[in-house]
């Protein structure tokens, strides 16, 4: 694959570090976006990722924190002062700092928000008085807002004694004197429009703003629902808070997304790669006691067989095929569910037919691969009762793999348990121990 630019920039930036060529070394690397910066302290082991971090330059390494995740950041900051980390924050805008402050120690959290000025620390504090994944949590208070009975060329004339506009500003948020939430007035109509029309006018008041207590995922879907750039954000009373940009909703939508893929492996504290071996072993030793408990449990029920196993070789070739299709079909089923449950497509109104189709899917596919299977097995073994045991035992299985990957999710979510985490478990063991027990207990009455 040809190399984009960023990577030409990676490979040029690594090879001056090894030659010793720091100086140009730094040049690369503070010419890129810190975005890219943080991915490549990431993307690298702990000693040679640290020498990154030495080189960047001191207006870029709060937005450098703000990107690397939070066991990277804390291995990049463990041994700073607070005033030295106070100092990281002087160029981000208030929502990265405060995802900023959260992802802190809780011993330097209230050390950091003291050290900063009176206005930034109100700032701060206002959107640290929110939840994390609230809309509160992630808006920006950096808002332009005007009142409606003034003209566009008013409008104008302020902006350019301003100077210069907050990042991802596609609309002003219109206002009336209490500061309550009135409409926006879109850069593109006020560009367009007569000076001397008043923002009144011309206002655009079909857009809604988002309560403050409204969950991440949900400002997520309203951004894409309604294709938005930015969104205000208002309390209780209608007041404007703030607002919500794209890039933010971004990182809403890629952590939701890291969090179901590393969910799936139980490993959704570990994000980073190059961690080291002990804290790492110690998180995945979990998810492996549990899976060893559930293999214990697909044992067992061999072992209530193992007459049977002892006198048909053919069983004991067999049989893990029967549990493999039903691993197999039930995380196909499974992770569609969860996908939708993301999606919010998988409503009360719907479950019935949902439950319906994915049972009519698993009862179709295990009729034919039954079919297959039981083909083979009775050349192989030149015994067709062992085909007509094994077509049975994958049909059925296949069956409870369909109807476990619906209601295993859906019975995890009310007991307010994550289905990317625990579901993959619970639905490997079902799928094992129904394969197992099916296929060795109709070994046992038509092949003994």
């Amino acid at each position: 694959m040809p190399e984009t630019a960023t990577q030409q920039a990676y490979n040029d930036l690594l090879q001056s570090i090894e030659s010793g060529g720091l100086r140009y070394a730094q040049i690369l690397l503070n010419s890129l976006k810190a975005g890219e910066i943080a991915h490549l302290i990431e993307s690298l082991p702990p000693k040679e990722g640290q020498i990154i971090w030495d080189l960047v330059e001191h207006d870029l390494e709060g937005e450098v924190l703000v990107e690397v995740g939070d066991e990277v950041q804390h291995r990049l900051i463990s041994d700073m002062k607070p005033e030295d980390l106070a100092a990281f924050t002087d160029n981000l805008d208030t929502d990265d700092l405060a995802d900023f402050i959260q992802s802190l120690p809780s011993k330097l959290t209230d050390q950091v928000i003291n050290s900063l000025d009176a206005q930034q620390r109100k700032r701060v504090e206002s959107v640290l008085s929110y939840p994390e994944d609230s809309a509160g949590g992630l808006m920006n208070t950096d808002t332009i807002t005007i009142r409606s009975q003034v003209t566009l060329d008013v409008v104008l004339r302020y902006l350019r004694r301003r100077g210069e506009l907050p990042d991802q500003t596609d609309s002003l948020i219109v206002v009336d004197g209490h500061d309550n939430y009135v409409g926006t007035l879109p850069l593109s109509t006020l560009l367009t429009s007569q000076p001397d029309v008043s923002v009144y006018e011309i206002m655009n008041t079909q857009v809604e703003p988002i309560p403050a207590d409204t969950s991440d995922t949900a400002v997520a879907k309203i951004f894409e629902t309604q294709d938005l750039i930015s969104a205000p954000v208002i309390d209780e009373h209608n007041k404007l808070l703030g607002r919500i940009t794209i890039d933010d909703v971004v990182d809403v939508i890629r952590d939701d997304a890291e969090h179901s893929m590393m969910g799936m492996a139980g490993l959704t504290e570990e994000t980073d790669l190059f961690a080291k071996a002990l804290p790492s072993a110690k998180r995945r030793a979990v998810w492996l006691g549990i899976n060893l408990l559930t293999a214990f449990m697909a044992s067992w029920v061999v072992g209530q067989f193992e007459a049977t196993i002892a006198q048909v070789v053919a069983v004991a070739v067999l049989m893990n095929i029967v549990a493999s299709m039903g691993g197999i079909a039930g995380t196909q089923t499974l992770t569609l569910v969860i996908r939708g449950m993301a999606l919010e497509q998988v409503t009360t109104q719907n479950i019935r037919y949902l439950f319906t189709k994915e049972i009519f899917v698993g009862l179709i596919n295990g009729i034919l691969w039954a079919i297959v299977v039981a083909l083979i097995a009775a050349l192989w073994f030149q015994n067709l009762q062992m085909g007509y045991v094994i077509a049975a035992a994958i049909t059925i299985n296949l069956f409870f793999a369909a109807f476990s990957g619906v209601a295993i999710p859906l019975i995890l979510r009310r007991l307010n348990i994550d289905p990317a985490i625990a579901g993959s478990v619970i639905l490997t063991t079902v799928t094992d121990i129904i394969g197992l027990l099916t296929f060795l207990g109709l070994a046992s009455l038509f092949l003994l």
